[in-house]
């Protein structure tokens, strides 16, 4: 058994390596063609952001068994191909958000006091006193986009400063909020009421550019952004324009759309009121020696005893061979459940299995579910086994878990239900052929596969209702691949399940439903 360290790692984490007694390679800077010729020799790689770990890598190795990265972004690894390979991968996600929050703090303080532009000004031999006159935080507004780990720890730190602590988090119940201090409102508000906002959000595809011009026009003159999340949340050419023409009084970022920056960046930092670090959030000493320490314990861990600790691809050898197969269906099912619901806090979420999954041991199909529900609210790659219960319960998420042994038409089935303001959405699922399926939702049951696109409908069910819908679907570039339609009596209320090929966007949704009636409807992409 042996272990190679690929990227510049702390003593402190080297040395726990050696004391396992396994024997360990340094070998920093290699290329993706000198890492395929060892690697077939290691069980253990530890890794941080330069060693890049791709297919070619991974199908080269013989005997690796974990990949460990010091850090929490993963995007240097090939995830599917290593899980493929049955590969555990692991990451720090809890050892930056202390530094993280510190670095946002920081960098509020030094816009709100001018202080890196009066340390250019004074190397120059200035004395400009009045130039660099700042404001004060006694008293002012924060607003906190994400009162997540990181934001959360900023917000805790900042009412010290006697400010007032506002917040946007869709997923985040108002009480929470409340312990640590910040009152919940609406992203609007957040922005418009704000002296001091930051940023502490994912970026994903409904994040990327939340805040361009409309937004910025919505703060106050004299208000200051600062971002140190992820780059790209910002969208930079309106942030330079922003910063330019004095729609706000100044930002200070650590994250950027492109590292280092490109061209088109840097003209951003021509700006006197944009203060500027190269994504220093995780870079203190502490931060570095954490991640070290803790990748190196998780993996000795996994290489001796088989226990897993922040796995980002969860494992699945261990388990009953009926309760692997439903791992998928239980995922899906979270993640349409928390699709269904959108962008609102789950007030109760319970949890049934019927059939012979009733007499099964069913924690890993709850942390599935859990998982489902997490991604579609953090971002893909968030969630894991490891850590997804600790993010749920951020969110005042418990999972209520019944059982019934007795199955009525499938072997075994899995409930969701989800309840949140005034809405429940109660939905079935299950394997027939090998392929999760879902058979139900609200008490319509039909059958329709888990997977790519799903438009769901509520209606009255009245005759040339389908036409309708798959004349505008098709009129718009939507392939039906499957329809299913449950209801309650004939000419009752029904529920209508495609699976469709291509994405249906809001406004071909609004066209479907002003031509057909429906009363609800909703679209679900499942990856």
């Amino acid at each position: 058994m042996k272990i190679l360290v690929s990227d510049p790692l702390s003593e402190e984490g080297l040395a726990i390596l050696r004391d396992s007694g396994i024997p360990v390679d340094v070998k920093p800077g290699l290329s993706e063609d000198e890492l395929c010729a060892i690697i077939g020799d290691y069980d253990g790689l530890v890794i941080r952001s330069g060693t890049k770990v791709t297919k070619k890598v991974i199908e080269a190795s013989n005997h690796l068994r974990v990949i460990g990265r010091a850090g929490v972004g993963v995007d240097n690894v090939d995830i599917p191909a290593a899980t493929e390979k049955g590969v555990l991968v692991m990451n720090t996600p809890s050892a930056n958000i202390l530094s993280a929050a510190e670095h946002t703090c920081a960098m509020i303080l030094a816009a709100a006091r001018n202080i890196p532009q009066a340390h250019e000004s004074m190397h120059k031999g200035e004395w400009k006193r009045s130039k660099f006159s700042g404001i004060e935080l006694n008293g002012k507004t924060l607003g906190i986009i994400g009162v997540g780990r990181v934001g959360g720890e900023v917000a805790r730190r900042l009412k010290h400063f006697n400010m007032s602590l506002v917040g946007y988090d869709p997923f985040l119940p108002p009480e929470v909020a409340a312990d640590i201090g910040v009152r919940l409102t609406t992203l609007e508000e957040v922005i418009q009421v704000a002296d001091i906002m930051t940023i502490h959000t994912p970026l994903l595809p409904e994040t990327r550019n939340m805040i361009s011009m409309p937004q910025f026009k919505m703060m106050k003159p004299s208000a200051v952004l600062v971002n140190v999340a992820r780059g790209g949340i910002v969208n930079e050419d309106d942030l330079y324009q922003a910063l330019k023409e004095k729609v706000i009084a100044g930002a200070a970022f650590d994250v950027w759309c492109e590292e280092p920056l490109c061209e088109n960046e840097k003209k951003l930092l021509e700006l006197e009121n944009l203060v500027t670090t190269p994504h220093l959030g995780a870079s203190t000493v502490e931060a570095q020696e954490r991640v070290a320490v803790e990748i190196a314990e998780s993996v000795i861990k996994y290489l001796r005893d088989n226990e897993i600790v922040n796995a980002i691809n969860a494992p699945r050898g261990k388990l009953d061979p009926i309760t692997a197969q439903y791992l998928p269906l239980a995922e899906r099912l979270g993640m349409a459940a928390a699709q269904l619901n959108g962008q609102r806090p789950i007030d109760n979420l319970e949890v049934s299995f019927n059939g012979e999954l009733a007499d099964k041991n069913t924690r890993m199909l709850n942390l599935s579910i859990l998982i489902g529900i997490m991604k579609s609210m953090v971002g893909q790659g968030n969630a894991n086994i490891v850590n997804v219960e600790a993010l749920a319960k951020s969110k005042g998420i418990v999972v209520k878990e019944s059982k019934n042994s007795n199955a009525v038409v499938y072997d075994s089935t899995i409930g969701v239900r989800i309840e949140t303001k005034g809405d429940v959405f109660d939905l079935v699922g299950t394997i027939v052929a090998h392929e999760p399926r879902l058979v139900g939702i609200n008490g319509f049951r039909f059958e329709i596969p888990m997977s790519g696109g799903m438009l769901l409908a509520r209606y009255r069910d009245t005759p040339g209702i389908i036409g309708k819908v798959g004349k505008v679907l098709g009129d718009n570039g939507v392939n039906i691949a499957m329809m299913s339609v449950g209801r309650d009596a004939p000419m009752g209320t029904a529920v209508m399940a495609l699976s469709v090929d291509n994405p249906i966007s809001t406004e071909v949704l609004k066209l479907v439903d002003e031509a057909s009636g429906f009363e609800d409807s909703k679209y679900v992409f499942i990856e």
